[in-house]
């Protein structure tokens, strides 16, 4: 059965449009709320506690306020942690025992639009059985406990403290970042009073970037999506490196002394040749959009490669299914389950960072063994429910593409889980045979989308 309001990655919209409003989000609340109170076997007198964490989004004190009442209202008890990155909240969950955790972002996206998103006890993504769950719960008519067993709320004053200490914990202990200017770009998003402290207490010198967020400007214009403003920084600043999160703090690109961008595909094949180094690697996950030579590129290692589904839940799901401890998307999620249980864009800078100054290597240096396809990817807008597979005209355009490619290279076309896109990717050996194809491609989706097909 399918879901009506969770996608890839909770649920997300504009804000004020359903479902992003005060009353869904309420009754979300409630629903999730009512699901752990059936789920969850406390001792009895006890409630069950939820952690909320949220981006730097002006729109995040409306949904904070919403949420806590719906979850209140169900019995369970609220810890508020004010602005944090997503995967803080994963780590704080699980570290308090708590029995879910709430982010309430819009990750990459602008300022306008939200998202909520769930963890479980555990610190993952909630399973999409539990989801369906929520979603049924959300049909019913909302209610609400008797006054003495509401939920009560408390703010947890040193979360961003712990999650500093976690974060550092992850980076090795003979080693430090003394010596080293880092240009850190964090969207002036949730991690922007987070990541600076981290980096700078393990010995670098930071130059901060995207750490004024006003509540408007999360994403604008700077962060992982926006990487040329990095670029920038390191080059003005002579830093060795950057490194560039998104609005929630789970996505990760860094740019090199020279200016070069290094994204999710290079990132993860440089903690990956670190991890079969030192004997710790079995194998490696990647998406349907990975690089055809990344994907080489961890043959020449000598592991398993396989591909997952488009989202980090997807990724995290084949990891645990294969065993496997790395993985990740081009896009900057990437999973190191040797230290965390989900998407850390801090963490994972880590690891690099790692690699690198176990070696005493550059970037560069690390990625020399990595010969890339070149790849074109354009995004389309498109309308709710538009059924581009049955349109003849993309049809044909990407039976003319891979007819063309042969084994030479690949066509994916996919929906965004989080917009209203078409994700129109080809890659192949030769650069202008891409751009041929994919632009042919996106033409023949525009056409469909302007008919009105569906």
């Amino acid at each position: 059965m399918s879901r009506k309001y969770f996608g890839t990655d909770g649920v997300r919209g504009r804000v004020g449009d359903a479902p992003i409003t005060p009353d869904f989000v309420m009754r979300l609340g409630y629903a999730a709320g009512v699901t752990l109170v059936a789920r969850e076997k406390l001792p009895p007198g006890e409630r069950p506690a939820v952690l909320i964490g949220k981006d730097t989004r002006i729109s995040g004190y409306l949904l904070e306020a919403a949420l806590e009442a719906g979850f209140s209202a169900a019995g369970v008890d609220v810890m508020l942690a004010g602005p944090m990155p997503t995967p803080a909240v994963a780590y704080l969950t699980r570290a308090l025992r708590l029995q879910a955790g709430v982010v309430i972002s819009a990750s990459h996206n602008p300022y306008y639009d939200n998202g909520i998103k769930f963890f479980s006890a555990r610190g993952t993504k909630l399973p999409d059985a539990v989801e369906r769950e929520i979603e049924a719960h959300l049909e019913e008519p909302m209610g609400c406990a008797t006054s003495d067993r509401l939920g009560k709320a408390r703010r947890i004053e040193d979360a961003a403290g712990r999650y500093i200490e976690f974060c550092k914990s992850t980076f090795p202990n003979e080693l430090d970042l003394r010596g080293l200017k880092i240009a850190l770009d964090c969207a002036h998003g949730a991690a922007y009073h987070i990541a600076p402290k981290v980096f700078h207490e393990l010995g670098a010198e930071v130059v901060p970037v995207g750490v004024s967020p006003d509540g408007l400007n999360i994403n604008e214009g700077v962060g992982a999506t926006q990487p040329e403003h990095l670029r920038a920084a390191v080059l003005a600043s002579k830093a060795a490196l950057g490194i560039a999160l998104d609005g929630d703090g789970d996505r990760l690109v860094m740019v090199d002394a020279d200016g070069e961008i290094y994204d999710g595909d290079k990132l993860i094949y440089v903690i990956a040749a670190a991890m079969k180094s030192a004997g710790r690697l079995d194998g490696v996950v990647g998406t349907l959009m990975s690089n055809l030579g990344f994907e080489h590129a961890i043959g020449r290692l000598g592991v398993p490669f396989a591909r997952a589904k488009v989202g980090d839940r997807y990724v995290l799901e084949l990891m645990h299914e294969n065993g496997w401890r790395v993985g990740g998307e081009n896009s900057g999620h990437i999973i190191c389950l040797d230290h965390h249980t989900t998407g850390d864009g801090i963490v994972s800078a880590l690891q690099v960072l790692a690699a690198l100054r176990g070696r005493n290597i550059s970037l560069r240096q690390a990625c020399e063994d990595l010969q890339f396809y070149p790849q074109r990817l354009i995004n389309v807008s498109m309308h709710a429910g538009f059924n581009w597979r049955a349109d003849e005209r993309i049809t044909a355009a990407q039976q003319a593409a891979e007819a063309t490619l042969g084994d030479r290279g690949r066509v994916l076309l996919r929906p965004s889980g989080t917009e209203p896109l078409l994700r129109v990717m080809v890659e192949g050996v030769d650069a202008g045979e891409v751009e041929h194809h994919a632009s042919a491609l996106a033409e023949a989706v525009r056409a469909a989308v302007g008919a009105g097909v569906d």
